[in-house]
């Protein structure tokens, strides 16, 4: 499983925005790739599958597990500004019976979701290799 952050965004153009049209990059970033913009991720994280089901299995149940397993339904999951607090919360009440290696884990994917929420464009995406 890999985790992987937006670390920036660039419109795909062959020439100068003109300086008029920066108020049409920032509306252009809002609505997303389909129109010429492209996500630059880097890898944060990386764990095994079994390694990842048993983390998770810490989370209590509810919409932050659910929604941590969907990786295993879906092979990849997108955690963004919606879903940082919510997970943040569930993984303080799943602290408890974590290994040394969980907790790194968990304090690696806490500094990605403090990232999203004092910049809410920001987004994981979440892949099984």
């Amino acid at each position: 499983m890999v985790f992987y952050q937006l670390t920036r965004k660039f419109v795909h153009s062959g020439q100068d925005i003109p300086v008029a049209s920066k108020q049409l990059i920032h509306y252009t970033l809002a609505i997303g790739h389909h129109i010429g913009i492209i996500d630059c991720f880097a890898s944060k994280l990386e764990l095994s599958f079994d390694g990842y089901l048993g983390w998770i299995a810490h989370l209590p149940d509810g919409e932050a597990r659910y929604k941590m397993e969907g990786l295993a339904r879906f092979g990849e999951i997108e955690i963004s500004a919606g879903h940082a607090a919510m997970l943040q919360a569930a993984w303080q009440v799943g602290l408890a019976g974590l290994s040394a290696e969980e907790a790194d884990w968990t304090a690696r994917l806490n500094t990605m979701l403090q990232s999203i929420v004092r910049e809410p464009a920001l987004y994981l995406m979440v892949k099984r290799s």
